[in-house]
């Protein structure tokens, strides 16, 4: 296999049996052979055969994109590199591009990729550009779980586990929004709202770039006018289709749940800039009369009250005062706070 650029695995698959590697004879007879002889002659009378590869190397996007005994339009998909999802299906074959995350360590930071897959009862061809995690596990999981009865089954474990990564990540957006919820309930007068702003605007952030990958692919399960093979029905148009759809509910729950505590905290911070300047109004109004008190025994005339004597500046501090208390009771009695 060293002899055919970005193959990753190439395996035969025995339900009951398990899997075992296909020789470079093999995998050339796939490549190569017209019709269905190759397919037929690898994956043996109870197999299938699953082939990997990663389409960074131009030699395997070739390869690929003249595969025998396909449509057309499967080898120009499989060679694709621009980001896309999409299921289609045509006599008994069932090819496409489904979403998946990278391989980074922390959950939160992992980006969507794509990855595509052409795929008839005895074989399955797979592409991707960078690595992906859940191929890798679906591949482990034919050693460990066993071979299911057809390739669609790999794209039934393949989908399993990303539904099963997204409702991850939606737990722990889940718990961000838990903790917000607490402070903004235990929220006293004086605190600042803005680092819950934050952590809301990340939650609804994360959440969209999630819904825009999980409703296409929603969408395509339910497309009325794809027409799946009898063998990949079970696999693709129901238990997938439940998962996908269930993780979509989820989905949308929480960027209800995120738009909800949003629209509770804008609340509390208007409420808050509220009775910050309804506090600053009061203070401007009560200082507005000793203001007007200090400016009249500011100004520089001839013959100004009390500019004589000892006691001129006690009795002008205490005028401001009356003037004060007077607007202060005079507010009271007209509740303007």
């Amino acid at each position: 296999m060293a002899r055919i650029k970005g193959l990753v695995w190439a395996v035969r698959a025995v339900p009951g049996q398990g899997i075992m590697p296909l020789d470079a004879e093999d995998v050339q007879r796939i490549l190569q052979s017209p019709g269905e002889e190759g397919y037929e002659a690898a994956s043996g009378e109870n197999g299938w055969c699953w082939l990997h590869f990663d389409t960074v190397h131009s030699s395997a996007r070739t390869h690929v994109g003249r595969l025998p005994g396909m449509p057309e339009d499967v080898g120009t998909m499989l060679a694709e590199t621009d980001y896309g999802i999409a299921l289609e299906a045509a006599d008994d074959t069932v090819w496409g591009a489904l979403p998946a995350f990278d391989d980074a360590l922390a959950e939160e930071d992992r980006e969507i990729c794509a990855w595509r897959f052409a795929m008839r009862q005895n074989i399955l061809i797979t592409t991707r550009r960078t690595p992906i995690p859940v191929l890798g596990s679906a591949y482990r999981s034919l050693q460990t779980q066993g071979v299911p009865r057809n390739p669609a089954g790999v794209i039934d474990r393949v989908l399993r586990d990303f539904t099963g990564t997204v409702r991850r990540q939606l737990a722990q957006l889940d718990d961000e929004l838990d903790r917000a919820e607490d402070v903004l309930l235990a929220i006293v007068h004086g605190s600042d709202l803005g680092h819950l702003g934050g952590i809301v605007g990340k939650v609804r952030r994360r959440s969209t770039e999630l819904r825009r990958v999980v409703m296409p692919i929603d969408r395509v399960l339910r497309d009325e006018d794809l027409e799946l093979p009898e063998w990949a029905e079970d696999d693709l148009r129901d238990r997938a289709e439940r998962q996908i759809h269930a993780a979509l509910d989820d989905l949308i729950a929480l960027q209800d749940r995120a738009r909800s505590l949003q629209d509770e905290l804008a609340s509390s911070q208007a409420e808050e800039t509220n009775r910050r300047l309804c506090i600053v109004s009061i203070v401007t109004t009560l200082m507005l009369p000793a203001t007007l008190v200090t400016g009249f025994f500011g100004m520089n005339t001839g013959g100004m009250f009390l500019a004589s004597g000892g006691l001129g500046t006690i009795f002008a501090g205490g005028l401001c005062v009356a003037a004060m208390a007077v607007t202060f009771i005079f507010m009271k009695m007209a509740r303007l706070f």
